[in-house]
């Protein structure tokens, strides 16, 4: 008997980039460049919580009211509280923005889908803009044939 050759594995077919898919890319790279840039400036405002903070501990700010009775912690441990939450919130949204950028640059190069998907997720922290953004990333990353665009250029 003759046996029959093997046939070759089937690759399903996924359509190649439109050029509204990259219109899309783009302009969701030059929105991740806007909303980063205004997610860094709002970030920045903390610092005057910070600013206060270190004022209340350095004695330049005074806490004591001088009348009544002592209070149960000391003041300078507000100033330190101003101080530490101040200093999270700028770091973490100077960090959120250039994640921002970055996954902008990424989506322009289409290069580090899953860093870009997840960008896109945590851009929804940022309402309105972020969430707005975020959600239409979301929307053109999952697409097959950019999810391909992206692995044929990272094996390229």
């Amino acid at each position: 008997m003759e046996a029959t050759p093997p046939l070759p594995p089937v690759t399903p077919s996924v359509p190649s980039l439109t050029p509204q898919d990259s219109d899309q890319l783009r302009m969701l790279a030059i929105g991740h460049y806007v909303v980063a840039a205004i997610t860094g400036l709002f970030s920045l405002i903390f610092i005057l919580h910070v600013v206060m903070g270190l004022a209340i501990v350095n004695g330049a700010l005074p806490m004591e009211t001088g009348d009544g009775p002592p209070p149960p912690f000391a003041p300078q441990n507000m100033g330190w509280i101003f101080v530490i939450m101040g200093g999270a919130v700028v770091l973490g949204g100077l960090t959120l923005a250039g994640f921002m950028a970055y996954a902008g640059r990424c989506l322009t190069q289409r290069r580090r889908h899953t860093l870009c998907l997840v960008v896109a997720g945590l851009s929804c922290l940022v309402t309105p803009i972020g969430t707005i953004l975020g959600v239409f990333s979301l929307v053109v990353l999952l697409r097959p044939q950019v999810r391909q665009a992206f692995v044929s250029n990272a094996v390229a």
